[in-house]
């Protein structure tokens, strides 16, 4: 197997089939695109057959499967269908990819990590923001250690202004069925923060519906939020805060923004790696996954006698989502788990965050973890 491609299948042709995934599972040495499952591909906008005529195309989940030649599924169908499709593809006995969120439950996370582990199969999630420059750049500020000291507060935001609520169906999925902001987006957030902190001893959360003027709890408690505010505090008296939001009236929104003992770092707008792959940049681009330099973080310094100094801090080189499928493909070479970049028992303490939110949500108290 170290001498020839692992067979990837791809099931669900939207979006995220399409942007985030083929275009890597085609530029990633140790992988090749052999399948695809699209349900109805003659009444869909997007034909994977026209698209991919080289591959294996089913539009049958049991067929799909029972392809001996099939090494790796990738999931990238709505958040509902996740653990019914993980759990028939590592029961066919093959490694998989998840789209993030996960699955909705910590409980369902763990029945597929001990189902992988029994049938001797890989499983990563697809968090692929964990490579967003911005992110990478706030993580080296971090493991350095002595630019901004000892970490005192932490800001994530995922803020927009969308007050049109979304047509597909992240604007009807539930949160139960691992659908809203605090799924869609908080998944990304959260799991940063995890990242760089590991599990906080407590999470206190607010929902929000902006859109309609509504906040979660008792009175409200079938609220899908489509806003979120989870503050995540750590032994040390670390505090981390989550933010998301849909009416958000910015020219450069925030994104991070990190205070320590000696300095802050203070980051705006999102990482163009999703533009740019909407656009049609190709991956190879020697401009995919750079900003501008009018986009460039904002570093204060404490100096001497108190004084306060702010410089430019330009984002590090990207390393692009391209890292998340060539880790993968190497750990799947190896059939090493301990080398997969984001194991599904890091999703599930992230599902862990998740539900302790939403239970802050509705009991409006502070939920312990550790």
């Amino acid at each position: 197997m170290a001498n020839s491609k692992l067979n990837v299948g791809v099931i669900g042709y939207g979006m995220s089939a399409t942007i985030f995934h083929i275009p890597f599972i085609t530029t990633t040495p140790t992988l090749r695109l052999h399948s695809i499952l699209q349900r109805n591909p003659s009444e869909s906008a997007s034909s994977a057959p026209r698209d991919h005529p080289d591959v294996r195309h089913f539009t049958s989940i049991d067929q799909f499967l029972a392809d001996a030649d099939l090494n790796v599924v990738v999931i990238t169908t709505p958040p509902q269908t996740h653990f019914s499709l993980a759990q028939q593809a590592l029961q066919a006995g093959k490694h998989i990819l998840v789209e993030k969120p996960f699955v909705p439950s910590a409980a369902e996370a763990n029945t597929l990590i001990d189902l992988a582990k029994e049938k001797g199969r890989l499983i990563c999630v697809y968090q692929n923001r964990r490579w967003d420059s911005d992110f990478l750049t706030v993580q080296k500020l971090l493991a350095d250690g002595s630019t901004l000291g000892r970490i005192v507060e932490f800001e994530t935001h995922f803020d927009r202004f969308r007050l049109e609520k979304p047509s597909n169906w992240k604007g009807s999925l539930r949160m139960d069925q691992g659908g809203s902001a605090l799924y869609d987006l908080g998944t990304h957030l959260i799991d940063q923060v995890y990242v760089l902190f590991g599990m906080p001893r407590g999470v206190f959360a607010t929902l929000a519906s902006q859109r309609d003027g509504l906040l979660s709890g008792r009175e409200n408690p079938d609220l899908e939020p489509d806003s979120v505010t989870a503050q995540l505090s750590y032994d040390g008296g670390l505090i981390a805060l989550v933010r998301i939001a849909v009416s958000s009236v910015e020219v450069q929104q925030p994104r991070f923004w990190v205070r320590g003992t000696k300095g802050s770092y203070r980051k705006t707008g999102l990482d163009p790696q999703e533009p740019q792959l909407k656009s049609g940049m190709k991956t190879s681009d020697a401009n995919f996954g750079k900003e501008g330099p009018e986009w460039n973080g904002k570093l204060a310094l404490l100096g001497e006698g108190g004084s306060v100094r702010e410089q430019d801090h330009p984002n590090v080189e990207p390393e692009t989502y391209s890292k998340i499928y060539e880790l993968f493909g190497n750990a799947l070479v190896g059939n090493r788990e301990q080398d997969v970049p984001v194991p599904a028992s890091q999703a599930r303490d992230v599902l862990r965050i998740i539900e302790a939110a939403k239970e802050s949500a509705r009991s409006r108290r502070e939920v312990q973890l550790s």
